[in-house]
């Protein structure tokens, strides 16, 4: 593996609870400082790889490389320092009710940092600029209209500087404007900060629209994955049912 070019190595990953098999040898290669999507049927696994690369789930079999380790191997304790290399938006933006916006924000770094309050602050609100909400770190969350939120849960995803960030389901329950705006800033921060994010996803059209890569689980494997047109021009038959059924143009 060459670790300057791929983030993380999934290799022959294999889960089941009781007898339904989720992943059945799941290989896929995530590169370094690019926008990886996984797309797939509801309930056809997509959350359940992804709990696997912060190790929330350990596999029945196979490997996941990250950094030179396979985490698979580690114990709670190493596990830790690796997850500290990831940040995560929520489906739900998992926004602490109680807390403002900058407390929300600069939460990780008071419980994970020895850095002055003044440093807090200083980074919080710069993170909150670069989502587009400059002066709202004093609003509550129960202020904040849907979109709002996500742009919070971004930035404290992004507050400890991660090499990997985490989407699951980035643009659930929000209208087709507020998506677009959501999903036009993933693509901007990553841009920006050039870290690795990985995506999962029902709204096929606009992964399509911001995706590197795209990875498509079907039956507990990858059966495709390249650039957005390479998984479009994808001669499978199980591809063309799945973007025809998603409304992909073309299909």
């Amino acid at each position: 593996m060459d670790d300057k070019k791929t983030a993380i190595k999934i290799v022959d990953l294999h889960k089941s609870f009781d007898s339904q098999k989720v992943l059945d040898g799941i290989n896929l290669e995530i590169p370094h400082g690019e926008i990886t999507v996984i797309i797939g049927k509801s309930g056809g696994g997509k959350s359940v790889l992804m709990k696997h690369l912060i190790g929330l789930l350990k596999p029945d079999r196979g490997e996941i490389w990250i950094d030179g380790q396979d985490i698979t191997k580690l114990k709670e304790k190493e596990l830790n320092e690796v997850r500290k290399k990831f940040g995560m938006l929520f489906q739900e933006a998992a926004l602490f009710d109680s807390m403002n916006v900058l407390d929300n924000v600069a939460f990780p770094l008071r419980e994970h940092t020895k850095l002055s309050e003044k440093e807090i602050v200083q980074l919080t609100e710069e993170k909150l600029r670069s989502v587009g909400l400059a002066g709202f770190g004093y609003k509550m969350p129960s202020e904040l209209s849907g979109g709002m939120r996500k742009r919070v849960g971004l930035a404290r995803a992004l507050i400890m500087d991660p090499e990997i960030v985490l989407f699951d389901e980035p643009t659930s329950a929000l209208d087709p404007i507020i998506s677009l705006t959501i999903l036009d800033l993933i693509k901007e921060t990553q841009e920006r900060f050039k870290k690795t994010y990985v995506v999962i996803s029902h709204d096929i059209l606009g992964m399509f629209r911001i995706a590197h890569r795209v990875a498509m689980l079907y039956n507990g494997k990858i059966i495709e994955y390249g650039t957005p047109r390479d998984v479009k021009k994808s001669e499978k038959e199980e591809v063309k049912e799945f973007l025809k059924a998603t409304g992909i143009p073309g299909f």
